[in-house]
């Protein structure tokens, strides 16, 4: 049996190491990061646990301690996946059926404060991600510390998860590997006649098969139509002969979700689609030219942006070359006209070239990692035009 690629337990204490340095730095008594389901990034990073109907946050002290906080229904699955020890069940964290559980012993924020040696009433508490933060978390904090200044810690966990060790690599890499293998197969397989959905699951089979843990993100199989969508979800939409599909396939390995896109035509490209899939190629090969170590990154967006308008694709552009990458497929920081932020050596981002068209659409999609002289790629190549003969 081969190695499984994951992140070993020493990595996430270290994690908890540097956040509470963190902490203490910024004046703040203690971080408290919340995830959801979907959205299960920050808590996991430090813990390893993924929740499912219920939230989950983590606690951390200036001084080093920590707390995984989670639903009244978790208490066993996260201990038995859980890096963290110190483990309190808690009702703001519970499902959105909203059950009041009279007979279950609940943790307040208080108790888990307490339980990693946090007391007091007039504390700092950094709160990451706000977004991620339903009103029901922060109006229990608020009622456990009426006195407390309550701050936004997004910057933090940026700063933390932005540059990647060798491990976070390594899970990377092999989930572009596993990517790619479902990519050749539904390509191989795509025909008139099936529909969106077929096609996902045969990437599915390819990716459980191949040894992922699950989608890095719902599938895109969109044909025609539907490749407008810079989000979106496969259909019952039947795959007809001249149809532009894209394909963005994805695997997650220990929470860690790469994605490799490219558009796939049932039989010749039109010359109105010819044009724009070759612009989109071009513009995401001028991308991959920009990237080292040092640049600034609303440097690439801006020129990425005039580059659309010098070329006649301004109503063609949806939003900027590349977001970062890492435990979801889409993560912080993405790379704007206003990202005043240097690109470091082991930032990692998905090279997200979409161009959308009135009645079609197309993106470029692949994972880089920075180096101090330019990239290295993740993924397998991609930059074939692929004309399927039907």
């Amino acid at each position: 049996m081969m190695k499984r690629v994951c992140i070993p337990h020493e990595e996430y204490l270290e994690r908890i190491r540097k956040a509470s340095a963190m902490t203490a730095e910024k004046g703040l008594d203690v971080l408290l990061v919340n995830s959801t389901e979907s959205d299960y990034a920050n808590a996991r990073y430090f813990s390893g646990f993924w929740p499912l109907f219920e939230r989950a946050g983590v606690a951390i002290s200036a001084a080093g301690d920590a707390a995984l906080i989670c639903g009244p229904e978790s208490i066993k699955f996260a201990a038995d996946v859980s890096h963290i020890e110190k483990i309190y069940p808690s009702l703001y964290y519970r499902e959105s059926a909203n059950p009041s559980y009279p007979e279950f012993q609940a943790s307040t924020y208080r108790d888990v404060f307490t339980g990693i040696g946090v007391r007091g009433d007039h504390l700092r508490i950094g709160v990451c991600s706000m977004l991620d933060t339903t009103v029901v978390m922060l109006e229990g904090l608020k009622e456990c510390y009426p006195d407390a200044e309550i701050v936004d810690a997004f910057d933090m966990m940026v700063n933390l998860r932005s540059i990647k060790s060798e491990n976070e690599l390594a899970c990377l890499r092999e989930g572009f590997r596993i990517a790619n293998l479902a990519m050749e197969e539904v390509r191989r397989k795509l025909r008139p006649g099936v529909t969106e959905l077929q096609m996902v699951g045969i990437a599915q089979q390819v990716i459980y098969e191949n040894g992922a843990e699950y989608e890095g993100l719902p599938m895109y199989v969109f044909s025609e139509k539907s490749t407008t969508h810079a989000i979106s979800r496969p259909s019952y939409r039947i795959i007809e002969a001249g149809d532009l599909v894209q394909l963005n396939l994805s695997a997650k390995v220990d929470g860690y979700s790469p994605s490799i896109g490219y558009p796939v035509c049932l039989g010749k490209l039109t010359p109105e689609k010819r044009e724009l899939v070759t612009f989109g190629l071009e513009a995401h090969q001028w991308t991959e030219k920009q990237l080292k170590a040092g640049v600034l990154a609303a440097h690439i967006a801006k020129d990425y942006y005039q580059m659309f308008c010098d070329r006649g694709y301004r109503d063609h552009f949806v939003y900027g070359p590349c977001h970062g990458l890492g435990m979801i497929e889409v993560e912080a920081p993405w790379m704007e006209s206003t990202s005043d932020y240097v690109l470091k050596k082991n930032m990692t981002f998905q090279i997200d070239t979409f161009v959308s068209g009135s009645t079609f659409g197309l993106r470029w999609e692949k994972g880089v990692v920075i180096t101090e002289d330019g990239f290295e790629s993740l993924s397998p190549p991609i930059g074939e035009i692929y004309e399927l003969d039907v």
